[in-house]
């Protein structure tokens, strides 16, 4: 059996609908605050609570013989961290940490972590390995590194095995699941929201970065391809423990991917130029070598098989 923490949310919903298929038994532990009851999977056991309430945590590793804890419970709002440094902390890492620590108590064997790029900040010349040096530039990165490094220790020490999965960005849909964040964040969904004329324009973050259009390049990952790389490290043996980028390799720009939403669509985009948001990184491009090699992961869709998922998804919604 699997806990999945943060499963009411898009990632972690995904990745749990995905492991049903298989066969897998799934214990969904989310409190709701950023997730939603109907994206939990109908053959899923909800757990409604904290990954702060250790008493809870406790009684869950000993009602359900969970061999397996995906974590994807955090908060994960670049601009939200840069006003509210303390929220993340106590989310990302001291309720983590407490998350952790019951797991191992429990003898649980194995624990995925949803990291992030962000821990690499931007002084990092792309692609960007796992090597490559670590300095976040915001609170939600910084949060993310330090449950690495505890994640590292307990597996020293404790011996449970455990796979740091550093995402980059991810994006598209399944035919049951898509983004849904209050507030939406997300540039992809953003445009797509112009697309439909929810909004009257795209907001465009900057365009002043030393990138070859003055926009923010990042590495879009479809959220299968995602949901994959974890049901590959849940099955990977322990002596693979570590962490890995996971990404495509290829960057695109903010106005690069307005203009494949456009192409997709079908739509006009209205954009507009707004100051830069602070934290923000330049370029963000994986090497997802690593994750190849080691667990024989490969991304099977690119940006355009993404964003069009996506704009199915909300087209149905």
């Amino acid at each position: 059996m699997i806990l999945v923490t943060g499963g009411a949310g898009y990632i972690g919903g995904v990745t749990a609908e995905k492991l049903l298929k298989l066969g897998e038994r799934v214990v969904i532990y989310d409190n709701l605050s950023r997730g939603y009851r109907d994206a939990v999977p109908r053959a899923a056991t909800l757990i409604e609570s904290d990954i702060s309430d250790r008493e809870k945590l406790r009684e869950t590793f000993q009602r359900f013989p969970i061999r397996g804890v995906l974590h994807f419970a955090a908060f994960a709002l670049v601009g939200e961290s840069m006003t509210d440094p303390a929220l993340y902390f106590r989310n990302n890492l001291a309720a983590a940490l407490t998350l952790l620590d019951e797991a191992q108590s429990a003898g649980v064997g194995r624990f995925i972590f949803s990291s992030t790029c962000a821990i690499f900040g931007d002084q990092n010349p792309s692609p960007i390995a796992e090597t490559s040096p670590k300095s976040p530039i915001n609170p939600y990165g910084e949060s993310k590194l330090a449950f690495e490094r505890a994640l590292h220790w307990h597996h020293q020490i404790h011996g449970m095995a455990y796979f740091s999965l550093r995402y980059f960005n991810a994006c598209g849909a399944t035919a049951e699941r898509g983004e849904r964040h209050d507030p939406e964040t997300h540039l992809i969904p953003l445009v797509l929201e112009a697309a439909a004329g929810e909004r009257d324009a795209i907001h465009i973050l900057g365009d002043d970065y030393p990138t070859p259009d003055g926009t923010c390049v990042r590495d879009y990952i479809h959220v299968e391809d995602l949901a994959d790389a974890h049901i590959a490290a849940l099955n990977a043996g322990p002596e693979l423990s570590g962490c890995y980028n996971l990404g495509t390799g290829r960057g695109h720009s903010v106005r690069e991917v307005i203009d494949i939403a456009r192409r997709v669509t079908g739509r006009e985009i209205p954009t507009q130029v707004v100051p830069r948001r602070p934290g923000d990184p330049p370029e963000l491009v994986a090497d997802p070598s690593l994750i190849r090699e080691k667990l024989g992961w490969h991304h099977r869709h690119d940006l355009e098989s993404a964003i069009r998922s996506a704009w199915e998804f909300k087209q149905r919604s």
